[in-house]
């Protein structure tokens, strides 16, 4: 029985191997939808790496696509018939005509984690991040990150992190975004700040791009600005002026990333800075910040305990933030236990003579 199963494989191998080597398109695809079927549930298909590197040589994005994720997952396995593809990987990153092509060729290698590929995809990447497509250089400011991890020799050599950090002063927000992304990873693996938001012309076209770019672009512009070390003040009011419409995103994790940069601001801010009409401009930031974290508590649990947990410092360092808003933290009949805990910690945080009573009353 278990030689017939034997047989029955084989036999589908060399059928794949046949479609794989097949002048018709529809058959190559095919065959290598199904290659990509097997290697994701567990089947070894390894055997078939010289011919799923052979279909390497198509102008079809699509088929291009599967043979590269064939290419990561097989790479470690098989690394001589992976350098082995490394021409037809320069050959994608050098086509004019088409900037899908050129950022596939340079994601994909930055996803090998060969110390032998690496060499090969500096100079590709290299390319890449002087692009005159904004989808290139926006992937190679990322494959940069990814190339850190396996080499920072070659990214030091090549001088990657400057021209990464050149991309911030780019005009389309994405690329700006992602050089944002790209700079906080070799800065947390280094240990070493190297966002260079002391020069006033990358801060302010970081802020410009914050308006322009998707969610998770607005939340890694934010995330890169919360480790600028503000100057002054002035500084201080500038970057809370730019980052406040960012309260009223639907995304919880843009509301938290702009919350940490005004924090961070309003320790350079005192209450003697003062509007037109007299008022503190330092409270009336504060006041500003109450309402979308109560949004928050609106939400599923997981989101509503994650939330709390912010809002827990938070209150630590504006405990009069929620003065008018204390019936928030009280715990309601179906909220799950983690829930309860954190808003009743957080009620202990913010009573005070003004409402206890109400605190006690509701415990």
């Amino acid at each position: 029985m278990a030689q017939y199963f034997q047989n029955m494989r084989s036999s589908e191998i060399a059928e794949l191997r046949h479609d794989l080597n097949s002048n018709k398109m529809d058959e190559k695809k095919e065959a290598a939808k199904q290659v990509i079927a097997m290697m994701t549930i567990g089947k070894d298909v390894s055997g078939l790496f010289p011919h799923m590197a052979k279909c390497m040589e198509t102008t079809s994005i699509e088929l291009k696509k599967l043979v590269y994720l064939y290419i990561i997952n097989y790479a470690k396995s098989q690394p001589d018939l992976t350098v082995m593809a490394v021409n037809s990987f320069q050959k994608d990153s050098r086509e004019k005509q088409n900037p899908l092509m050129r950022a596939l060729a340079v994601r994909t290698m930055s996803c090998i984690r060969l110390e032998r590929i690496t060499e090969f995809l500096c100079e590709a990447l290299k390319d890449a991040l002087s692009d005159e497509d904004p989808y290139v250089k926006k992937t190679a400011a990322m494959a940069v990150s990814k190339l850190y991890v396996t080499s920072p020799r070659l990214v030091k050599e090549h001088s990657f992190v400057k021209m990464v950090q050149g991309l911030l002063l780019d005009g389309n927000a994405f690329v700006v975004a992602n050089a944002c992304a790209s700079l906080i990873e070799i800065s947390k693996a280094a240990e070493k700040n190297y966002l260079p938001f002391k020069k006033q012309a990358y801060l302010n076209n970081a802020l410009a791009a914050v308006n322009d770019t998707n969610e998770w672009g607005q939340i890694y512009i934010l995330e890169a600005i919360s480790t600028h070390d503000i100057k002054d003040s002035a500084e201080a009011e500038n970057i809370i002026e730019r980052v406040l419409p960012r309260l009223a995103h639907n995304n919880p994790a843009v509301i938290l990333a702009a919350i940490k940069i005004i924090l961070k601001c309003l320790d350079l801010m005192n209450d003697t800075q003062k509007k037109e009409d007299g008022t503190s401009v330092k409270k009336q930031v504060v006041k500003k910040l109450a309402a979308p974290l109560i949004t928050l508590l609106a939400t599923e649990p997981e989101i509503q305990y994650i939330s709390l947990r912010n809002i827990n410092f938070v209150v630590q360092k504006q405990p009069e933030i929620f003065d008018a808003n204390i019936k928030v933290f009280f715990c309601k009949f179906n909220d799950p236990l983690y829930v309860k805990l954190e808003k009743i910690e957080i009620l202990i945080l913010v009573a005070e003579d003004r409402n206890a009573e109400s605190i006690l009353n509701e415990l």
